[in-house]
């Protein structure tokens, strides 16, 4: 008895050394399956969880299970293997042969952001799933971060990020050469939902009340933004520029490094701008700005007390501009 005690003790541990090396062996995390999400803000917030992974993990490579909408975001990642569609409109026959091309690999650990159905379907070697941070609070990107944290550590939040190259930076310069200035005022005035957006007449009479402070305005937003850009644009105080429905994701993130402010609504292009390093004002109507607010030092917001956006005053929007801008080039001095 005492000697197939042995062997099964001797066994355990055999197991537990394989699956979970001792310190002084070299990393043998090689292959990494992230399962991000799906919008655009949601997928940028997830980038702190990505960098810290690499942080852990210098040498190994990553897939990205992405929707076809953002996954764009990610495409010069130096450290991103490959980028897996998702398709939700596809239904159970796209998630049949999602799971059949993962199941092609076998990873060495896999993290999901979304659900926690999916990893228990593949090959893996450590699986770290949202049942692990059931119990978060905070920002979403505290929350995606406690899906790892047990597993990290102690590791400081990094900010979000993107990866820009040199074809889109020369797309940002061409366009932007012919505007006056250098102090430009970017505006995203979409939103997905009708309820998200302040009024195009209050942008404009923003842009009025702003006006010794830039030099041109600068619009972004996607081809179903097209039409509230060409209304704002229309009788502007200042020269502008209406790049809406002209860029793609990243394009406009090139944009973006050369502004010196970002406004918008609750929407994509709020994160994009945080995650390329600029100050940003964010106006929530509906929504929870404690969630969802744009992560960094400079990101700052509004929210109208009854939730309705329509009611956020133009004197209220321009004292917060006017703050943001002291307090940002104070800290650049």
């Amino acid at each position: 008895m005492r000697s197939l005690r042995l062997r099964v003790f001797a066994l355990i541990n055999a197991i537990r050394q394989k699956s979970d090396p001792v310190s002084d062996q070299p990393d043998p995390v090689r292959h990494i399956l992230l399962v991000t999400l799906s919008n655009i803000g949601d997928a940028v917030m997830t980038t702190p969880v990505m960098e810290t992974l690499h942080a852990k993990h210098p040498r190994a490579m990553m897939d990205i299970v992405a929707d076809p909408r953002s996954s764009e975001l990610f495409a010069h990642c130096p450290y991103l293997n490959r980028v897996i569609h998702r398709d939700k409109r596809q239904g159970w026959r796209g998630s049949v042969a999602l799971v059949r091309e993962l199941r092609k690999r076998r990873y060495d650990l896999v993290v999901d952001l979304r659900t926690d159905g999916l990893v228990w379907l593949l090959r893996a070697r450590r699986r770290l799933t949202r049942r692990q941070a059931r119990h978060a609070c905070g920002h979403a990107v505290e929350r995606h971060l406690a899906v790892i944290r047990r597993y990290i550590g102690t590791a400081d939040i990094p900010p979000p990020r993107l990866w820009i190259d040199d074809t889109e930076q020369r797309y940002a310069r061409q366009v932007l050469g012919p505007l006056p200035g250098r102090r430009w005022l970017a505006l995203g005035p979409g939103a997905r939902w009708e309820p998200k957006r302040w009024p195009p007449g209050l942008f404009r009479e923003l842009v009025q009340h702003c006006r010794e402070t830039f030099d041109a305005v600068v619009l972004l937003g996607s081809r179903t933004d097209e039409g509230i850009c060409r209304t704002l644009a229309d009788k502007l105080a200042l020269p502008c520029l209406d790049l809406a429905g002209q860029t793609d994701l990243l394009e406009a993130a090139a944009v973006l490094t050369h502004m010196r402010l970002f406004i918008g609504n609750d929407s994509g292009l709020g994160h994009l701008a945080t995650a390329v390093g600029i100050p940003t004002l964010t106006l929530f109507g509906p929504g929870d700005p404690l969630r969802y607010r744009p992560w960094n030092s400079h990101g700052r917001w509004l929210q109208s007390p009854n939730r309705d956006i329509r009611t956020l005053q133009v004197a209220q929007v321009a004292d917060a501009v006017m703050q943001l801008l002291k307090e940002t080039d104070r800290l650049s001095r």
